[in-house]
């Protein structure tokens, strides 16, 4: 009997192959020993994907410690990660359009004459959401760098990776927080509201317990991160403002909002 994957000699008595670690596979496919695979591979308790999941919430350190410090086989590896939260949150997307489209709404959060403007942005970040969870890990990582200047444990490369793991593990999370939410008929926006203070406080416990800070010295960090983060999105907004403007969208979003006054008025 040899191994189905890197076809070397096995005992009948091997359960896992000695050289690539593969399980021997003895029986032909059914939908019984199927079911039973997908439930060794996702539900049991040594699964690396769920043990990844937990220790990132119980102990963050020892998942992204492990792979910056070259121990990659005990934790699911950060691009993996990335991409299971990425296909997690296209999945949130799929659903929630099919099944709660009611929830889509984000009008609440418009101005008078702006709701247009706030479909196509929230079009925009639906289309593009995977590029965006990419793009948004540099600039936090950059930050990061500047927050927590005069520490020198991680570079800018390593602190990449420590925020694709934050950025996988909250967009995992959402997926079902966001599914229990929008099932008792929250909106999708509203329910950023809740979680967005949640995602800071998760962000500044895990850079706490990988750099080892007391209580005092993180809350002063975060506070310098939200500080460089409000200058950061001030300057984008400038930039946005710039753009609307050349391009010809400032003027309608202005003649749409007198309108709506207008309206309103009478």
């Amino acid at each position: 009997m040899n191994c189905k994957n890197c076809n070397i000699t096995l005992s009948e008595t091997d359960d896992f192959c000695r050289s690539c670690g593969a399980k021997t596979i003895r029986n032909r496919l059914t939908v019984k020993n199927l079911l039973v695979d997908f439930g060794e591979q996702y539900f049991n308790l040594d699964n690396k994907l769920l043990q990844t999941f937990i220790k990132l919430f119980t102990k963050p350190e020892d998942v992204i410690d492990s792979y910056i410090n070259g121990t990659r086989k005990k934790y699911v590896n950060v691009i993996s990660y990335i991409a299971i939260a990425i296909t997690f949150s296209g999945l949130l997307i799929f659903i929630i359009n099919k099944f709660f489209p009611d929830m889509m709404d984000f009008s609440v959060f418009a101005s008078p004459g702006q709701e247009e403007f706030q479909k196509k942005n929230v079009a925009f970040v639906q289309e593009y959401q995977s590029i965006l969870m990419i793009l948004y890990v540099p600039a936090y990582a950059l930050m990061a760098k500047l927050t927590f200047i005069g520490l020198k444990k991680y570079n800018f490369t390593e602190l990449n990776v420590v925020f694709f793991y934050i950025q996988a593990q909250m967009s995992i999370a959402l997926f079902f927080i966001t599914l229990i939410f929008v099932s008792f008929g929250v909106k999708y926006g509203e329910i950023g509201i809740f979680v967005l203070p949640l995602m800071i406080l998760y962000g500044a416990w895990v850079l706490k317990r990988l750099y080892n800070l007391t209580i005092g010295q993180i809350i002063l960090r975060t506070l310098l991160f939200l500080l460089i983060l409000g200058i950061a999105l001030t300057a984008l907004s400038i930039v946005v403002a710039i753009i609307l403007f050349m391009t010809g969208d400032m003027d309608v979003m202005i003649e749409a909002q007198k309108t709506a006054k207008e309206a309103s008025g009478n």
